[in-house]
């Protein structure tokens, strides 16, 4: 059977991803004999489609899996999406109004038919598209976060929390997304760095008779909220202000009269030393508002728009009347300045809008029980954060956590079970019926009717379900002893990004504890943001984030996943560049092309075994390598896995080993060297499959004959053998020589093809005489001797710690050569200077470690024995 003569990744990948599929191989089912390992996906948005921090997190989660599958443990790779709250009914909110369709004019039950109805058409995408990049997840056990039984579990442990004290329902400030129209928890905010303005606005001090108004200056960002004012607060030590102790103002253009209040907890030195107190619109002034039983006037809609409360501008954007009271205010001659200043905007993480502190009852869940041993298993590394610089930000977090709002004004999601009865009082059940038997027991009326009963319109936080993944995908809630969770769980590794380790991870480490007793999964690897080249995170607004997709057609998945680790060490952000998954592509080229050049040897059963020095080098290094890979994986340090195959792929296997065993042109190769090699190529393709699984498996194949099921993706991972240390230092100095006598040819332009001589200056123990024909071959030479003196009219080089000669009667320009070896010999002896002078330094030398001074007496022999060999070249020439 020919072999194509260069890869083809659109022709292997999906012949393989089906062939895996059918036989089975991602599948898994709890086996008593084997070790499970597993690893829960974290659940992408059923809106998303895939993005290059996909990419990277899912390459990961599949490198470990295949390589736990290989290992012989019962692998299991849960994938699944999730519901996605905000995101999910904006797009449905979208679709409608494509159609012309206004949600407020449907029923809940018309908008959800139409939200499932938009799941189950695009709710699959990013799924499908994974398998593209050869994501081995176990397809079978596809969860969603708000399919039925899950859906359960969600309600099951919000009763549960609910009658152990943990949630509670209240009114309390809470950050508001005027465009998704809900409330959202802390962790759901982001800050973004912006210029704003600081309004010095004048309200005149009310007092009776006098000839002239006199005013107070107060500075505020925000001038459109004045008319939820309920008082002016200053300090009591504040001389400027002692005045006006027990005085009222008036809110500029409304005219209302509001009290000046004293607080310690206005600064003197800050702004005006005058602070404008708006209850309902920021938290500190609501805090102080409670303090001083003030109103609290909440101007805001829902949408963001002033209601009647505000009495001007009704109806108006905040920011659009932002813009008209600044302009009244100038005009009323109000407005004393504008100063622009450094702040930080709170955003909403699912639509960006601008957030809006304002009271709102709510539901909350209590966290500070749960957090106690969440916090504890990290700190004592029970659970293992890779890397573990993230372990601080983890405990001020959990050391500092607040109540989590859990309940949102949307229509998408797990409805809360609260129900109202007639009086306004409310019970918790896990269905309708369940209240109403409560509902008639607690109120004492028995003929209350399910009619009377009205359920929460809120839904909860869509994180409220996934902090219970790794439980729920097994049906943990639903049957607590069922065979999968007393198997899978807890789950081995978690691989997701550090911006949720405290919306995702966090809360499902305590979940585990609260519901199992015990974590949810060992090690959480921590990936870093992918970044193009200036440093900028990817994203489609800045128009710098290929398509993944793209990248998979062009490159071919195993490019991109190799291009993706290549420089994605834990924790550390990704500095992407197309040129690494190039790079990639480039990588899976070199493996077939060694390969065609093996499988292309005739092999002649009567020659002899020219090659056991080469195959005892490489089998020592491939062991040694190995140790170095597995160390690696030990520490999750996955990009320094890869690297260390890279090498000894392209550099150990590729460029030395294969050019040591290669026969002559169109000679033939004898069995033991080809018997040996295919079998180190299987071993490489062992280690690689994680990495590149769809190049490996096809090579795999076209190695050797298999049998139904003898697939790489299930092939035993090698095992840790002994390797012969003294050999592979050997071989180091060998390959120092043959890349000196290839630099020797590079600089003096004698052509690959004509053969040198070399001499060897021995003065002890010969290592080089089991190499020769190793040498000879690499370095095309014609005759290695061993000397012990010097050899004229030749160019002298040192490696490793050894004088070589090669005669160049015949082959160079000798004034030019004597022109370099003078330059070289010039500027070894100034680099031997320095060295002397460092060491010549006794606060150096007495100060220094021990083996830095070692390294630069190193140096200082290196360079005298360099100076002593261009002296020698001279002199021969």
């Amino acid at each position: 059977m020919s072999i194509s003569t260069k890869y083809n990744p659109k022709e292997v990948e999906k012949k393989w991803y089906d062939s895996w599929m059918q036989r089975g191989f991602f599948h898994s089912k709890p086996n008593p004999n084997k070790e499970p390992y597993t690893i829960v996906i974290p659940p992408p948005n059923v809106t998303g489609v895939l993005h290059m921090g996909h990419m990277l997190n899912n390459t990961i989660q599949d490198v470990l899996i295949r390589r736990a599958r290989m290992q012989g443990k019962e692998a299991c790779w849960v994938p699944g999406t999730d519901h996605a709250s905000i995101a999910t009914e904006a797009k449905v909110v979208a679709m409608l109004k494509e159609r012309g369709i206004n949600k407020n004019d449907i029923t809940r039950e018309e908008f959800l038919k139409y939200a499932w109805e938009w799941k189950e058409k695009y709710g699959g995408i990013i799924l499908e598209q994974l398998k593209k990049l050869g994501a081995s997840c176990d397809w079978d056990r596809t969860r969603f976060t708000m399919e039925e039984d899950m859906s359960a579990a969600v309600i099951e442990v919000f009763v549960d929390l609910y009658r152990k004290g943990q949630i509670y329902r209240g009114v309390r400030m809470v950050n508001w997304d005027p465009l998704g129209g809900t409330a959202l928890s802390d962790e759901e905010v982001i800050p973004k760095d912006t210029m704003a303005k600081m309004y010095h606005l004048q309200y005149e001090v009310v007092a009776a008779g006098a000839s002239e108004p006199t005013y107070i200056t107060v500075a505020t960002s925000r001038p459109e909220t004045i008319m939820a004012d309920v008082a002016v607060a200053v300090n009591p030590n504040d001389e400027r202000y002692i005045h006006l102790h027990g005085k009222s103002v008036r809110i500029p253009l409304l005219g209302k009269e509001i009290p000046i209040i004293l607080d310690e907890y206005v600064s003197i030195d800050f702004g005006t030393g005058a602070l404008k107190v708006t209850p309902a619109h920021d938290l500190n002034d609501y805090e102080l508002g409670q303090k001083h039983k003030l109103p609290t006037i909440d101007i805001l809609n829902n949408d963001g728009t002033l209601n009647e409360l505000a009495q001007l501008y009704v109806g108006q954007d905040r920011f659009a009347a932002r813009r008209n009271i600044v302009k009244d205010l100038q005009e009323a001659d109000l407005l004393v300045k504008i100063e622009e200043y450094a702040s930080v905007l709170q955003t909403s993480e699912r639509t960006g809008a601008v957030i809006e502190p304002r009271l709102s009852m709510q539901w909350f869940c209590k966290m500070d029980k749960m957090a106690g041993p969440a916090l504890e298993s990290v700190m004592n590394d029970e659970i293992r954060l890779h890397p573990p610089k993230f372990k601080n930000m983890y405990r001020s977090w959990m050391e500092n956590i607040r109540d989590w709002c859990i309940s949102r004004q949307l229509w998408w999601g797990q409805r809360i079970p609260a129900f109202y009865l007639p009086d306004g009082s409310h019970v918790v059940a896990t269905t309708a019926e369940e209240a109403l038997v409560l509902a008639r027991r607690e109120s004492g009326n028995e003929n209350l009717q399910a009619e009377d009963l009205r359920q929460d319109e809120d839904v909860l936080d869509t994180w409220f379900s996934s902090w219970l993944w790794p439980i729920s995908v097994f049906d943990g809630f639903k049957d607590p002893d069922n065979k999968d969770i007393l198997y899978y769980y807890p789950t081995n590794d978690l691989v997701t990004a550090p911006e949720i380790l405290f919306f995702w991870v966090a809360r499902m480490i305590m979940a585990g504890y609260e519901f199992r007793n015990e974590m949810p999964f060992k090690n959480v690897y921590l990936t870093g943001i992918v970044r193009d080249a200036q440093g900028r995170k990817m994203s489609k607004s800045l128009g710098n984030s290929p398509d993944p997709l793209d990248l998979i057609d062009q490159y071919g998945a195993d490019g991109v996943r190799a291009g993706m680790l290549f420089s994605s060490p834990a924790g550390n952000d990704l500095l992407f560049d197309e040129k690494l998954v190039e790079q990639g592509r480039n990588f899976s080229n070199k493996i077939w092309n060694a390969f065609r050049l093996v499988k292309g040897w005739e092999i002649d059963e009567s020659l002899p075994f020219p090659n056991e020095t080469a195959v005892n080098w490489f089998e020592s290094r491939f062991n040694e390598a190995f140790v170095q890979i597995e160390d690696h994986f030990s520490k999750f340090r996955i990009s320094d896995a890869l690297l260390a195959v890279y090498k000894l792929v392209w550099d150990d296997f590729c460029s030395n080993y294969l050019e040591m065993i290669k026969p002559a042109y169109q000679q033939p190769i004898d069995p033991q060297t080809i018997a040996a090699t295919s079998a180190f190529l299987e071993k490489i393709l062992k280690v690689l499959h994680p990495f590149m699984p769809f190049i490996t498996e096809e090579i795999w194949h076209e190695l050797a004959e298999r049998k139904d099921k003898e697939y790489l993706i299930v092939a035993a991972w090698p095992k840790k053998s002994k390797f012969d240390k003294e050999l592979i230092g050997q071989m180091e100095n060998v390959l120092q020589v043959v890349g000196a006598i290839r630099n020797i040819r590079n600089s003096k332009n004698i052509p690959n093809s004509k053969q040198l001589e070399l001499y060897i200056k021995v003065m002890g123990q010969n290592e080089y005489a089991p190499f020769l024909g190793i040498i000879s071959k690499l370095a095309n030479l014609s005759e290695v001797q061993f000397t012990t003196e010097s050899v004229d009219g030749a160019v002298s080089f040192i490696a490793a710690g050894d004088e070589f000669f090669i005669p160049m009667e015949g082959n160079i320009d000798v004034e030019a050569e004597r022109e370099r070896l003078t330059k070289e010999l010039e500027y070894t002896k100034g680099f031997l200077a320095s060295v002397d002078k460092k060491l010549s330094n006794e606060r150096f030398v007495s100060g220094a470690p021990e083996a830095v001074i070692a390294n630069e007496r190193k140096k200082r022999a290196d360079a005298e024995a360099k100076i002593h060999a261009i002296e020698q070249s001279l002199a021969a020439l």
